[in-house]
């Protein structure tokens, strides 16, 4: 058993390793670039955003400040827009209407990151598995040639240059991780600053709404439709 695995390792080689490592490079970099657009393209000035929701809800302008969330193409926004469209059924349904978008908008955010923290967490060991292969051949020709009389001086210098191949895949598998995870570990911080500055343009909404409870009364006409939590008719992308 072992010995037909070991010829079949022997057989495949390890050059098919660097490109699936190539492969998954590509991938990579394909989905780092889409995301980064994504987060490009949602992004807001947060600050000029609250000053201008705050203006709003003190001049007690609904229709105002819901004209300024969905001015804006910001998860900030999106959150925040969500939590008006329920100002006249209280704080709590304001609140858990903001929950429920954020949790729609982190995994819009997410999406397809997961991707780059699997190649990230498991290139290494698909570089070294490329090299377990490429020692076992190289010991296995070593072997061979053991009886081979006056050639069998030649085997350790082609044993150590079938070494050093073999080591390149753990070396690609290193180059084709370490981007990966930096963009990972990167996206991600992206998307926790993006979520808590959301909460944090929720609570200028909250501080409203418990200090003017009779704007729930004029709330129904003035704001806009409500926010859809990701749903699309069909045939249209999420």
């Amino acid at each position: 058993m072992i010995a037909s695995l070991t010829k079949v390792m022997i057989n495949a080689g390890a050059s098919w390793i660097v490109w699936v490592l190539g492969a998954l490079s590509v991938i990579s970099l394909a989905i780092a670039s889409e995301r980064a657009f994504t987060f490009w393209i949602r992004k807001d000035n947060v600050p000029l955003l609250v000053k201008n929701l705050h203006q709003r809800l003190l001049q007690h302008d609904l229709a105002g400040a819901d004209a300024v969330l969905r001015a804006s193409k910001s998860v900030q926004a999106s959150v925040v827009a969500a939590g008006l469209a329920h100002w006249n059924n209280g704080s709590q349904a304001v609140d858990e209407a903001m929950a429920a978008a954020k949790g729609m908008e982190r995994a819009r955010l997410e999406r397809r990151l997961g991707f780059l923290g699997t190649v990230g967490n498991n290139a290494p060991f698909i570089g070294l598995l490329g090299t377990v292969i490429g020692i076992v051949g190289a010991f296995e020709a070593l072997g061979h040639g053991a009886g081979a009389g006056a050639a069998s001086a030649l085997a350790p210098e082609r044993v150590m240059s079938t070494i050093a191949e073999a080591l390149v895949t753990t070396a690609v598998g290193l180059v084709v991780a370490i981007p990966a995870v930096a963009v990972f570990n990167y996206f991600q911080g992206v998307v926790t600053a993006t979520i808590e500055s959301a909460e944090t343009l929720g609570h200028v909404l909250l501080s409203h709404l418990e200090g003017a409870p009779e704007l729930r009364r004029r709330a129904a006409s003035a704001i806009a439709t409500p926010y859809d939590f990701g749903i699309r008719t069909a045939g249209e992308k999420v």
